[in-house]
């Protein structure tokens, strides 16, 4: 019995933009952050508006896709000229507010920053996003189940990957093109060895506890 009502709800969740379209909402925007896990660098939300009538071959959740596909589709977005916009906090933002007020400022920006007001938002996650006027939709899984959420976690996830390279560049002791600022034991290694960066989030435990072994301010 759960597993078809996991069964039903999923096949309602896939189906959500189909419905919201044939309920008058002609502008669906979805919206999606990354950059939660990391030690370092910044959380990066897209908000990105599909139309309905508009298919991206291959489209899906960017965790699953490979980084030639990820940038193959984020091409074909700004190719298309859709709506989309970025919204990004730092480190510093991170540190001050926590990283889920974080996440949630950043996706508030995204939407806010766009040149067309949506109809409707679905957003990733079980956390609605504060203080936007449109009537909104949470979706955990939504950029494995939405074609708009889908779109704006390719975006939201090459264009972070692109800002931690370009660390990569002013950081050379750290492989940020690598891990992209995950806890990875490279990077726990490269931490320990050189300690933290201006980009790294000082009130995270791994970060936090080189500080205090070596009383850094």
């Amino acid at each position: 019995m759960k597993n078809q009502k996991n069964s039903q709800f999923n096949a309602m969740m896939e189906n959500l933009e189909t419905t919201l379209h044939s309920q008058g909402y002609n502008s669906i925007c979805g919206v999606d952050e990354v950059g939660r896990g990391p030690l370092a660098g910044p959380v990066v939300a897209a908000a990105v508006i599909l139309p309905y009538d508009i298919i991206i071959e291959g489209l899906t959740d960017s965790k699953k896709l490979s980084p030639a596909k990820r940038d193959r589709i984020f091409d074909e977005i700004a190719q298309l000229g859709l709506v989309c916009a970025i919204g990004i906090l730092d480190n510093e933002d991170i540190d001050k507010i926590n990283i889920l007020q974080a996440s949630l400022m950043a996706m508030r920006k995204a939407v806010s920053d766009l040149s067309e007001n949506p109809d409707f938002v679905i957003v990733d996650g079980n956390y609605p996003i504060p203080q936007i006027v449109q009537p909104q939709y949470a979706v955990i899984g939504g950029d494995a189940l939405c074609q708009s959420v889908a779109a704006a976690s390719v975006v939201a996830k090459v264009t972070r990957d692109r800002i931690m390279d370009h660390y990569q560049t002013l950081y050379p002791s750290f492989s940020f093109a690598k891990h992209k600022g995950y806890p990875t034991a490279a990077h726990i290694a490269e931490l320990k060895e050189f300690g933290p960066t201006d980009i790294h989030r000082k009130t995270f435990k791994p970060v936090a506890d080189i500080i205090n072994q070596y009383d850094l301010v």
